[in-house]
């Protein structure tokens, strides 16, 4: 199998790589961190200008790419930089769900997110839900010809600088149902919505969301109503793919900057990458990385495929992207000793973008416990 890039895709990988590191400045990085916006809007509009946006989408989405191994790309020299920028949110969840269940009325929000001109975040996630992605617990009830929608929704990224949020809410059944959970499009002005606004770890902005009788026309629900599921299951599976893609190219730039340290850090005179013991942890190291980079390559060759073959790649591949990046976190702070845990060092910020990736979309003990009931099922 040939596993080497298209022409079209090396030139996305080359040029997007060559403009991330001229834009994302230690400057930049250290502005960002105080930032309440959580991203700069300077490099979102080169990116929209570049058109990295649209290669998420599908040509009949308004884009021109859209596969597994676009994203991968994209999002694996977003990794490499430590960029915070909120692609994930508003392109591969928000975008993705509006082109899988919006009608013509709702489509334009799609333009609008190739062109960098709006920021959308995805609020599905409750207190009591942890991953299950079926737990919805906020209720959408039928009030004439629209809806009121009452409940909370925790870890919202993105949501502070949001134009307008995806909300899922239970139309039917119970607490746990796969059926039943619908989507809505909303305005964070709309009356009833509070955000509680907080910064994350890793670099970005998050919020809890407080929906307490959001009175929404039936124009804010997109695709059927209680059949929302499936399509949040897809985009929760492409949000998935891209995570550990941008988790790949932080494991990468931390590999730079490691073997670079063992070459120019000095004990008893000679180099610490002499030291045999340092070069079979290095050795270590390597292989397990490549072992990510053949998971995230699996990964975006199967996202597109039926729920049950899909679903068992995702688990997989997010289970192994856990554990790998938990051992090249710990190790390269070892090797690095002290310096590898200040904020001024560029190591500090990967590690702990790094470090917070198997926090997102189930962590590694999740995803095996659901990979054995999915391969036993």
């Amino acid at each position: 199998m040939n596993f080497e890039l298209t022409e079209e895709r090396q030139m996305l990988q080359d040029g997007l790589r060559r403009y991330l590191r001229d834009s994302y400045t230690p400057s930049l990085r250290a502005e960002l961190i105080k930032s309440d916006r959580g991203y700069s809007l300077d490099v979102w509009s080169g990116l929209a200008e570049m058109g990295v946006i649209g290669a998420l989408f599908a040509e009949d989405d308004g884009g021109f790419a859209g596969s597994g191994f676009d994203i991968a790309v994209v999002f694996e020299e977003l990794g490499r930089v430590g960029a915070v920028d909120p692609l994930i949110d508003t392109a591969v969840l928000g975008g993705g769900l509006v082109a899988a269940l919006g009608n013509d009325a709702q489509k334009p929000v799609i333009n609008a997110v190739i062109d960098g001109s709006i920021q959308l975040a995805f609020a599905h996630g409750e207190p009591a839900s942890r991953y299950d992605l079926s737990r919805v617990e906020t209720s959408a009830i039928r009030d004439g010809d629209g809806y009121v929608l009452n409940g909370r929704k925790a870890v919202v990224i993105n949501a502070p600088a949001a134009d307008q949020i995806l909300v899922s809410a239970r139309t039917s059944g119970d607490a746990a149902d796969r059926d039943g959970i619908s989507l809505f499009l909303v305005s964070t002005s709309t009356p009833g919505i509070t955000l509680r606004s907080y910064p994350l770890v890793s670099g970005g902005q998050a919020a809890e969301v407080l929906l307490e009788d959001v009175r929404l026309g039936s124009d804010a629900l997109l695709g059927d109503k209680g059949g929302a599921f499936e399509a949040i299951t897809h985009a929760h599976a492409r949000a998935t793919l891209a995570i550990s893609a941008e988790a790949l190219g932080l494991m990468e730039s931390i590999r730079e900057l490691t073997t670079d340290y063992l070459k120019t850090r000095k004990q008893f005179g000679k180099p610490i990458g002499k030291f045999q013991a340092l070069q079979h942890r290095m050795a270590d190291f390597l292989i397990e990385i490549e072992q990510a980079r053949s998971a995230v390559i699996n990964l975006a060759g199967h996202i597109d495929h039926p729920e049950e073959i899909r679903e068992k790649h995702v688990s997989a591949t997010k289970n192994l992207i856990g554990n790998v990046a938990k051992l090249v976190t710990e190790e390269s702070i070892q090797m690095h000793g002290g310096i590898g845990m200040t904020d001024e060092y560029e190591l500090g910020h990967l590690a702990k973008r790094l470090i917070m990736v198997d926090h997102r979309f189930g962590d590694a003990i999740y995803h095996l416990d659901r990979f054995i009931s999915l391969a036993v099922a």
